[in-house]
């Protein structure tokens, strides 16, 4: 039976585990785990350094290299990620608490996230369990048998974000386990705790001792050292650009495979016939506040860009105003509460920053802007900040250039279908977007145009196990769920058998 959350904050700071065992940090450092809806700390966690992550890849490298798990067959690598899914939906109520007060978001939120943590676990399971041994090549004669096979790629480090602890965790852990991998396991030292919660699930369904590192600690040490650890053979981040673009630097010596998932600065393009009836206006309001507010607009594929057409935007910024004043802001534990708190004070003062600067470059505010007054769910001691929209914004702007990860909305307008493709085309980033039409021509039209990895036509927001996720230009490079997700956790290996050898006879002798 896995620990419950008072067994896991009392195991003095052993929030550690390299080969099986739950250690201290080596320096005896920690770290205090705040809860960002009143800024209080309620658990305490090992801060690790270089010599920590050490530790771990050299347990990680002796199982994939000494143990069974790189050759256990795929179907019983396959039973045991159905067994994690298992035990994750036995303690979904206890993690998704647990999610929800380590990084701010409402308890239904982190109650999905583990339903969607479980889902990506059975997927991958599935996946792998039925696929063929090997493609046979046709070498052109009966004598040679040639089979390209897929392998693990070794020891993998793992590298998440804080604002989707365990699902980030998940999207890598999973396709590393399902190929026959190790690895080590770095979450943000702001919102470890489902990720340590998770490495015992991994114990309690049978994985062998060593194959799930996880160490905690802060990315300047623990995860620049992974990143280049030679003895580590992937590295897979999930964050900021400027850390990203660190972790591909410090990987580079070694010429390890690295995937990189670098954010997002989402356009939420809509056209004036989405909003032709009321049920349509309706819908797509709901979608746009949807898009750029669930969990406080801490989401790498946040719609923070709404891009109208200028026939509906008065219409639309007036309604979607209204009904971001009214979201209901507060502990993500309390009853009625839409929204939580940002994860940080450092996170909230570079929303405010944002704000600041938008204002005073001529945006309109329509609504939000500001800390909100105080109330019993809503401590002022929290890190809450009001879902704020943006109007009358452009392109020079730096909060419609550059990701806020905070809930800042903006909106821009336009008047032709290629003005509106060049709006959303025109971000350094390419991770996701938004088309809302009843033209089912100009919805393909505009879809095949846009420069993002994920396009959602009349939605936003949901994602498949099934599907691939993944951007262009400085959102990353690799990519994650569906079978390229797999793909990033393997090599392939060319295996040539002569079945009837002859000599050549090139050399003389």
């Amino acid at each position: 039976m896995a620990d419950t959350t008072e067994q896991t904050e009392q195991r003095e700071c052993r929030t550690i585990h390299a080969g099986g065992e739950w250690l201290t940090a080596a320096s005896g450092a920690t770290r205090e785990i705040l809860d960002p809806a009143d800024g209080c700390p309620f658990a305490v966690v090992a801060e690790g350094d270089e010599k920590d992550a050490d530790l771990a890849v050299a347990a990680a490298r002796a199982a994939f290299d000494e143990g069974d798990w790189p050759r256990t067959p795929a179907v019983e690598r396959a039973a045991l990620l159905r067994r994690v899914a298992d035990l994750l939906i036995r303690d979904r109520e206890r993690l998704g608490l647990l999610e929800s007060r380590d990084a701010g978001k409402t308890l239904e939120e982190g109650r999905v996230d583990i339903d969607c943590v479980a889902d990506a676990f059975r997927y991958f399971a599935g996946l792998v369990a039925a696929e063929a041994p090997g493609r046979v090549v046709d070498a052109g004669s009966s004598d040679v048998h040639s089979v390209v096979v897929h392998e693990p790629i070794g020891v993998c480090a793992l590298i998440t974000p804080w604002n989707y602890p365990l699902l980030q965790a998940s999207w890598k852990i999973a396709p590393a386990l399902a190929a026959g991998n190790t690895f080590v396991v770095k979450p943000s030292e702001i919102t470890p705790l489902t990720t340590i919660a998770l490495i015992d699930l991994l114990a309690e369904a049978g994985l062998p001792a060593g194959v799930a590192n996880i160490v905690t600690g802060p990315g300047h040490t623990v995860g620049a050292r992974l990143a280049e650890h030679p003895d580590v053979d992937l590295v897979s981040f999930t964050g900021g650009l400027v850390s990203g673009v660190k972790v591909a630097q410090a990987a580079a010596p070694t010429v390890k495979k690295v995937a990189l998932e670098l954010g997002g600065k989402n356009p939420n393009v809509v056209f004036a016939d989405a909003c032709a009836t009321p049920e349509g206006f309706d819908t797509a309001v709901d979608q746009a506040l949807n898009a750029a507010f669930i969990h406080s607009g801490q989401v790498c594929s946040a719609g923070s860009r709404l891009i109208v057409e200028e026939s509906v935007r008065d219409r639309f910024v007036e309604e979607l105003a209204r009904r971001a004043g009214k979201i209901r802001l507060g502990r993500g534990t309390e009853s009625g509460v839409e929204c939580g708190p940002l994860v940080s004070e450092q996170q909230r003062a570079k929303t405010e920053e944002y704000v600041a600067s938008a204002l005073a470059e001529g945006a309109v505010l329509r609504s939000g802007g500001r800390r909100p007054d105080p109330a019993p769910e809503r401590p002022e001691s929290g890190y809450f900040y009001e879902p704020t929209v943006l109007d009358r914004c452009h392109r020079e702007m730096r909060v419609v250039r550059e990701e806020v990860f905070g809930p800042v909305l903006t909106v821009e307008t336009f008047r032709t279908e290629d003005e509106a493709v060049a709006l959303a085309n025109d971000t350094e980033y390419g991770l996701a977007g938004g088309v809302w039409t009843s033209d089912a021509g100009r919805a393909r039209r505009v879809a095949g145009r846009l420069r993002h990895g994920t396009v959602w036509i009349n939605d936003f927001h949901p994602y498949l196990p099934q599907a691939e996720w993944g951007g262009f230009g400085k959102s990353g490079v690799g990519r994650e769920l569906g079978p390229a997700g797999l793909a990033e956790y393997r090599e392939s290996k060319h295996v040539y058998q002569n079945l009837a050898p002859q000599p050549v006879r090139w050399f003389a002798g």
